[in-house]
């Protein structure tokens, strides 16, 4: 891992350099490799230290993990962008998960007796990152993907009652949004997480059990409503003795584009305990190396990182690799840079965002506030997940030719390494603060 972490600075640098107008690649090569993958290592475990909390917008922890990265901006020379600070605040409330929670099963033996089957944290659900507080116990009803959409005449709420009752749903819409672009983008509002808690609501539904096994804070908090994830053991034993297979019922959906609800005729009981912030605020950490030129000084390249996670679920996630390792290389190329002596033409941003993991809000409410205008952004290069594995993915880089052919040319002659470069369609709700900034016309 430490190697590869210095591969990932390495080829962001070189190809930084070969394409500055003002400074020659070997100044880079040279800078990039008094670069210690151990100080990069550094800074990644000091951001899994417990005393961040795991980072979660808004927390004292995530605060705290800013004003440490505030700190490492000004000691390698970035200047605040924002009115002399770094900080970047906007609303976002968040939720903390206070225990594991509970999810059982009841299983009818008959003569109105039930076996209880108590499911393991974290193994087979993970309780909502949004839930509300609440313990309730009620007949579970599959609901397909629980969307309800007149104008494309399709509602999985026809033909069951919910009210009182507790939801069984699936991520994502009937449709791909890799097989028709057109009628897929009619469908991606009824993708998003937070419109499924909502619809799931309107119904009356008391809870909702999500067939997305992963701790997940891009959600709804909704008064009185309860939510876990569950994963496939879960979803097996509510199918079992239905008559009914999950997969096949699933098939039958995306191929007819009809829904298929019904009871579960199995109760479950789900209980969480959460405590609600509406007051939460997050921060976006910006900093600025000011460009040189009277006329390119006002247009910047800009880098990103989010350094946000999944704070306590109930235990820390610490996200070493999302999104630490995105931050640490971040701090190394700006090391590497000022090594280098490098002045630019353009001015240099750098880009910390909050919120990534709670609807990539951060990166969004920045372009909706930023620091110099959107269309004076010439390219973004947005690192995320980068700590991991034995190659180098490059996402959107076949959207923009220039960009592959200078990676392809840097990896040829330095690196060395298997490089991935994808184009990205950028059709699907956003997952990456890079979706953001491409759907803001941004090279990225």
């Amino acid at each position: 891992m430490h190697r590869f972490l210095s591969t990932t600075v390495l080829v962001t640098l070189l190809s930084f350099g070969m394409a500055a107008e003002n400074s020659s690649v070997e100044e880079y090569l040279k800078a990039a490799l008094q670069i210690s993958s151990h100080e990069i290592m550094t800074d990644i475990m000091e951001l899994c230290h417990e005393k961040y909390t795991g980072r979660l917008t808004g927390t004292p922890g995530y605060n705290l993990a800013a004003d440490w990265l505030s700190g490492r901006l000004a000691s390698l020379g970035v200047q605040p962008a924002i009115s002399g600070s770094f900080f970047q605040d906007f609303p976002n409330p968040y939720t903390l998960v206070l225990d594991s929670g509970d999810l059982i099963l009841h299983l009818p033996v008959g003569r109105g007796e039930c076996v209880d089957r108590p499911y393991v944290y974290e193994k087979e659900f993970i309780p909502g990152s949004t839930s509300d507080s609440g313990r309730v116990k009620a007949e579970v009803i599959y609901v397909g993907y629980g969307i309800t959409a007149p104008e494309l005449g399709y509602d999985d709420y026809s033909g069951v009652d919910v009210r009182g009752r507790i939801v069984l749903m699936e991520p994502e819409v009937p449709v791909s949004a890799d097989d028709d672009a057109a009628r897929f983008k009619q469908w991606r509002p009824y993708s998003f997480h937070r419109y499924k808690v909502e619809n799931a609501v309107r119904h009356g539904a008391i809870g909702m059990l999500y067939n997305y096994h992963i701790a997940n804070p891009n959600c709804r908090y909704i008064p009185g409503f309860l939510l876990s994830y569950v994963g496939e053991r879960v979803v097996s034993d509510l199918f079992a003795g239905s008559g009914r297979k999950h997969n096949k019922v699933l098939a039958g959906i995306d191929r007819r584009l009809r829904p298929d609800s019904f009871s579960l005729g199995k109760k479950v009981t789900l209980a969480n305990s959460t405590e609600h912030h509406s007051e939460g605020i997050g921060r976006n950490v910006i900093g600025i190396i000011p460009g040189n030129d009277p006329l390119l000084g006002s247009e910047a390249v800009a880098f990103g990182s989010h350094l946000d996670h999944l704070g306590m679920n109930h235990l820390m996630m610490p996200g070493a690799n999302d999104n630490a390792s995105g931050v640490a290389v971040m701090l190394a190329v700006v090391g590497a840079i000022q090594k280098a002596g490098y002045r630019p033409r353009r001015s240099l941003l750098f880009f910390f965002f909050g919120a990534e993991e709670q609807g990539v809000a951060g990166s969004e409410y920045y372009l909706n506030h930023p620091v110099m205008p959107n269309e004076k952004l010439k390219a973004f290069f947005n690192m995320d997940g980068v700590g991991r594995g034995d190659r180098l993915v490059v996402l959107a880089a076949r959207n923009f030719p220039d960009l592959e052919n200078l990676l392809n040319r840097v990896n040829g002659r330095w690196v060395h390494r298997q490089l991935r470069m994808h184009s990205f369609h950028n059709r699907a709700r956003p997952r990456l603060d890079a979706a953001r900034f491409l759907w803001a016309g941004v090279p990225t």
